[in-house]
């Protein structure tokens, strides 16, 4: 019989929001918009290429990020979407036994990436369905080697502020690296910009992908700013040509519609503030949402409100026992959504 890592025994797998077909899907956070314009006409110009094998180096995209961004192409390293640029950063610095420190409930990769890496996952419960930084912060030890942050919090939507964050990375040591995973970034308060908070930090590298504002969830793109050294080293364990020919060009025409890409993320964030306020109006207690989901920790009634909601054609995300994440979607959507909202608030048996 082959040998199969013991570590791997207990891990579950990743577990994908469900796709109904004719369905409302507000169950993966991905955009509703469609294609940015300027990424369909470019798509529409690469389909007679696709016999090559796509630039392993990523080398136009790289550096579109960097002018970007405005750092050095070196600092950048990119990924079939934020988790493959997780797992790179995962793979190198972490030895076996190495402890990975996040908050829990988070990104649902995290684990499984720290599994696979040979790490050890050191969860620390979230306060207020926030990050609670400073118990993870006295959570590092000796054999801490990396931590990440999820800002905004993926699934309860909330996000620490720019004072809490610089607090937590002049408490961290610098052998420790901080992986601030800002897939959410475009939808929450600009002033906690891990970027610009941290571009000079020696142990800090931002985690950032083109799966959510900027519609490339099938394409699979992400990307990351960090050191040079650990960039240099994370490229090496990239899967080779992860990147397809087709998300490198989508990408770099995705950033260049920028307008757009705001204008979308302000339709989110105004769709997202009626449906918090009109969820509040029917009792539900919820966070204030720095992402283009809200988060409805409804306990042990997540699954059935989630059953509920897909009886009637609206899928969402429960995580049983704990809560359900909600996307927003196009208005139309958010409405049906919120009507049965208030058929589960008005049903004799329901708990909010």
């Amino acid at each position: 019989m082959v040998h199969v890592r013991s570590s791997l025994a207990g891990l579950r797998s990743y577990v994908p929001g469900r796709k109904v077909p004719g369905a409302a899907i507000l169950a993966s956070n991905e955009s509703p918009y469609g294609l940015l314009p300027g990424v369909a006409d470019r798509l529409a110009e690469l389909a007679g290429g696709l016999a090559r094998y796509p630039d392993m180096g990523a080398g136009r995209l790289v550096d579109a990020l960097a002018a970007h961004h405005g750092v050095a192409a070196e600092r950048i390293a990119v990924g079939a979407g934020s988790s493959e640029v997780c797992a790179q950063l995962l793979h190198t610095v972490v030895d076996p036994g190495s402890e990975v420190v996040f908050g829990w409930r988070s990104f649902e990769a995290y684990p499984i990436l720290t599994a696979v890496a040979g790490g050890v996952a050191v969860r620390v419960p979230l306060r207020d369905h926030a990050q609670d930084l400073p118990a993870m912060a006295a959570a590092v030890t000796g054999r801490t080697r990396l931590i990440f942050v999820c800002n905004p919090s993926n699934p309860t939507s909330t996000a620490v502020g720019a004072g809490a964050l610089r607090d937590f990375v002049d408490r961290v040591p610098e052998n420790v690296l901080i992986v601030i995973d800002e897939a959410y970034r475009e939808y929450a308060d600009p002033a906690a910009d891990a970027l610009d908070l941290f571009g000079d930090r020696p142990n800090v590298a931002v985690v950032r992908t083109f799966s959510k504002a900027y519609a490339l969830a099938g394409l699979r793109v992400g990307y990351c700013v960090g050191p040079a050294d650990v960039i240099a080293q994370a490229r090496k364990t990239q899967i080779p040509f992860s990147v397809t020919a087709l998300a490198q060009e989508a990408a770099v025409a995705a950033l260049l519609d920028q307008p757009e890409v705001a204008r979308r993320c302000a339709l989110t964030v105004a769709e997202r503030e009626r449906v918090t306020r009109e969820l509040r109006a029917l009792g539900y207690g919820l966070p204030d949402s720095q992402a283009n989901f809200v988060w409805l920790p409804l306990g042990q009634d997540s699954a059935a409100f989630a059953a509920h909601c897909l009886d009637k054609g609206v899928v969402v995300r429960a995580f049983p026992g704990e809560g359900v994440r909600v996307t927003i979607g196009l208005p139309e959507e958010n409405s049906a959504f919120l009507a049965l909202a208030e058929a589960w608030a008005s049903a004799p048996t329901s708990r909010k």
